[in-house]
């Protein structure tokens, strides 16, 4: 009985010692959108393809598009702007929470006519979740404050936005964003530019009093309004340039690698060890 007694701490502790899980699974399709409908604020793409990325045992994440066993996908906009920034033929990436449709939590119109590469210039919603790169070399850099005072679980409401603006890798705007303000800028003289225009948001709890980074629940999502003008020539800047590896993986849970073993796994051996040892005493 005394062995008996002592499997309820072990197991408790192995409990708490992993990790919350708090991120929602994004699915990230691309496609043509195929409809827009203003009456039901949604949008309809067609023959979408699914992002995902394969993890070998070594070397960078190997990512890709495959074609989907489905011909439709609807969702309803982050916001009613991107009805009006969005058109019938479109092709665009746009990224779902949970599974594939239903909500976009962010759509990005391609730039067309590139051999080499994709690129967006324009986005409505979450842009950390498209992980297709901006036109022109440019990337950004967000973050979100939250108001203490609304906190509900994992999240809060951002009360402001932090926006840093990036040319080729160096930083050439950064400024705090109230709801509905924007961030502009041209400086570059190519004929390029940026806006950036945070419309409402979450940040997570974990800064405020009593927040914890290991609570369970859903990852905070904001909506920003994305601009890009590509520079003067942009196309023919990448004529013989390989094709753009993204630089974001998106938060999915990735496959074990081979050759490895996962930390559940090896957790339960190590409780399997320790019961073991108290039933040979």
């Amino acid at each position: 009985m005394k062995a008996v007694h002592l499997i309820v701490p072990v197991l408790l502790l192995c409990f708490c010692v992993l990790p919350a899980a708090a991120v929602i699974q994004e699915v990230t399709v691309k496609g043509m959108v195929s409809s827009i409908s203003k009456e039901d604020k949604t949008i309809t793409i067609e023959n979408p393809e699914q992002y995902g990325c394969s993890y070998p045992a070594s070397g960078d994440p190997v990512c890709s598009f495959t074609q989907m066993n489905t011909s439709f996908l609807t969702g309803s906009v982050p916001v009613d702007s991107a009805l009006t920034i969005f058109n019938v033929g479109d092709t665009v990436v746009a990224t779902s929470l949970g599974g594939a449709g239903g909500n976009w939590i962010a759509i990005a119109k391609l730039y067309n006519g590139l051999p080499a590469g994709e690129y967006v210039i324009d986005t409505v919603g979450n842009p950390g979740s498209i992980p297709t790169p901006l036109a022109g070399d440019y990337s950004l850099d967000l973050s979100t404050a939250p108001d203490c005072t609304t906190c509900f679980g994992t999240t809060c409401t951002a009360v402001t936005s932090s926006v840093n603006i990036l040319s080729r890798g160096t930083r050439v705007l950064e400024k705090t964003l109230g709801p509905r303000q924007a961030a502009f800028y041209n400086g570059r003289n190519d004929g390029s530019s940026v806006e950036v225009t945070f419309v409402k948001g979450e940040a997570s709890s974990a800064t405020c009093v009593g927040g914890s980074s290991l609570m369970a629940g859903p990852q905070p999502i904001s909506v920003y309004i994305i601009k890009v003008v590509p520079p003067i020539g942009f196309t023919e800047q990448f004529k013989v340039t390989p094709t753009a590896v993204p630089t974001e993986v998106p938060t999915t849970i990735p496959p074990t690698k081979s050759g490895s073993m996962p930390v559940a796994v090896i957790g339960a051996m190590g409780i399997g060890a320790a019961l073991l040892v108290i039933f040979r005493k």
